[in-house]
């Protein structure tokens, strides 16, 4: 755990979780220089995990609170749930896997993960797993070592402990080849 750019600089994996809004979150990443650390690993293949929050921050921008940039690592624009039946989105629901990456090997569809949030992002080429609260939306997004997680895996059981075990298994193996 550190908020030193430095040590994400000789960092192989950083984990940005997440609880708050889009633009304060990257607010204070700006502020210690945490964005361009974390730009730096991902151009150098390092791998990064991005949760709730944390994932939404590598798109390009969001609409929370007003437009604000994100690290752009994902194309798209985060947005604000407009058909759901309530907003947030907090509870429990079923993961419809989309596309094949090591980060969700073992995922099924109808595995259930936790959600909190009231921002979604697109479903697109990046969307690994997408989910449905009213409009389908991006549960799980992933290009080579670059990885997030709408939900909260460490509150997710079965699934979120695959999801981190197998993130941590790409450490191990120096990441996505």
């Amino acid at each position: 755990m550190s908020d030193d750019p430095q040590a994400v600089d000789a960092a192989a994996a950083a984990i940005v979780p997440g609880d708050g809004a889009f633009g304060a979150t990257m607010r204070a990443l700006e502020e210690r220089g945490l964005d361009s650390a974390l730009l730096r690993l991902a151009q150098r293949n390092g791998l990064f995990l991005g949760i709730c929050v944390g994932m939404q921050i590598l798109y390009e921008s969001s609409d929370e609170h007003g437009e604000r940039r994100g690290l752009g690592l994902f194309p798209g624009r985060v947005s604000r749930f407009t058909s759901a039946p309530r907003v947030p989105h907090m509870g429990w629901n079923a993961l419809e896997p989309l596309r094949e990456h090591p980060f969700t090997a073992g995922l099924r569809a109808g595995d259930y993960a936790y959600f909190l949030h009231s921002f979604r992002a697109p479903v697109d080429e990046v969307t690994l797993a997408a989910c449905e609260h009213g409009e389908r939306f991006a549960a799980i997004a992933g290009r080579a070592n670059v990885m997030g997680t709408q939900f909260h895996p460490e509150k997710s059981r079965h699934t979120g402990a695959n999801l981190l075990d197998n993130f941590l298994r790409l450490c191990a193996n120096g990441g996505v080849r």
